[in-house]
């Protein structure tokens, strides 16, 4: 196995690599320990399990310490562990927005779905074969919901826009709020002299931007003092850099829309508009890498991200 790579945050946090892609710096998950037990947010994929195991040996903590899975949505970069860590973890509940319940508790139409997008070599690559949980473990978690996680407060935040099945999670002990990808991406290699590059995640097939908007301004009236990225990080959600992420939600629209009469290779020209777009934001930054860095930074981006823009065009057009 390769080397782990955490980081231990404040609040009993620590933040575990999950090493998506056999990448590091791309998805992240958190364990959170409070009192001797362990909740689990995010899981990366089954890949990323034996990760989760390590990090807790080495805190005297184990599988049977974990009282909670939680995903914020079911997009397997974020839910692809659940199945297998939830049939090691025998204490542990899986607590999942009500819209992505049933793709746990059975998981065919979640693979198909995905497959669609990557092709089935390149999906059983990543994410192996997903397995299914019982739904008398399933916790379903509307808005506002809230869990008592051995004595520390957990509420569920419903957060439509990047998914309709999306949850972001505030911890009122830490001040902060695990966005999962509501509140964008933002890789620590692209931060540039004017601190922290970030922009948002259009991927399909979900993707609605007033909604997303919504969900954006929702989430900073708990005035989070954190923002515990997937994608990846703990950053801190300045008026800057909110303002920097809502700018790219209006920009990616934009750019779809403009090509939204277009009949040929409107995909390709879809993705060459955010590559632009987001290369000349890093460059307004002041970044240091070089262009060449920065393009194959964002490529995978751009390309999924072109995608979801695509699939929310042809529902504008139906």
């Amino acid at each position: 196995m390769n080397e782990v790579l955490y980081e231990g945050l404040s609040y009993g946090i620590t933040l575990v690599d999950a090493e998506y892609g056999q990448k590091a710096g791309v998805a992240a998950l958190y364990l959170m320990v409070q009192n001797g037990k362990v909740a689990i947010i995010e899981t990366g994929t089954n890949h990323s399990v034996p990760f989760i195991k390590e990090v807790l040996s080495t805190k005297n903590l184990s599988f049977d310490d974990v009282l909670y899975i939680i995903p914020t949505h079911v997009h397997l970069d974020h839910a692809g562990g659940a199945g297998d860590l939830m049939h090691l973890c025998k204490n542990a509940q899986l607590v999942i927005h009500p819209f992505g319940a049933r793709h746990m508790i059975d998981p065919s139409k979640l693979e198909a779905g995905t497959i669609a997008v990557y092709g089935e070599e390149n999906f059983r690559k990543l994410y192996g074969t997903i397995r299914p949980i019982d739904a008398s473990r399933v916790i379903e978690a509307p808005d506002n919901f809230e869990v008592d996680f051995n004595g520390r407060k957990l509420q569920f935040i419903d957060t439509p826009g990047h998914a309709r099945h999306h949850f972001c999670i505030i911890d009122e002990t830490s001040k902060g709020i695990f966005s999962g990808d509501t509140f964008g991406v933002s890789y620590p290699q692209l931060t540039t002299p004017k601190g922290r590059f970030i922009f948002a995640t259009t991927t399909p097939v979900q993707f609605d931007p007033g909604s997303l908007l919504q969900s954006i301004d929702r989430l900073m009236t708990y005035k989070p003092e954190q923002m515990y990225l997937t994608h990846f990080g703990a950053i801190t959600p300045t008026p800057e850099v909110v303002e920097q992420l809502k700018d790219s939600i209006k920009a990616f629209s934009n750019i779809a829309l403009d090509l939204q009469s277009e009949t040929e290779n409107r995909l390709d020209k879809i993705q060459s508009g955010l590559k632009y777009y987001l290369l000349e934001k890093l460059a307004e930054m002041g970044s240091q890498n070089s262009e060449e860095f920065n393009q194959q930074a964002i490529e995978f981006d751009t390309k999924l991200n072109a995608q979801g823009l695509e699939f929310w065009l042809n529902k504008l057009n139906r």
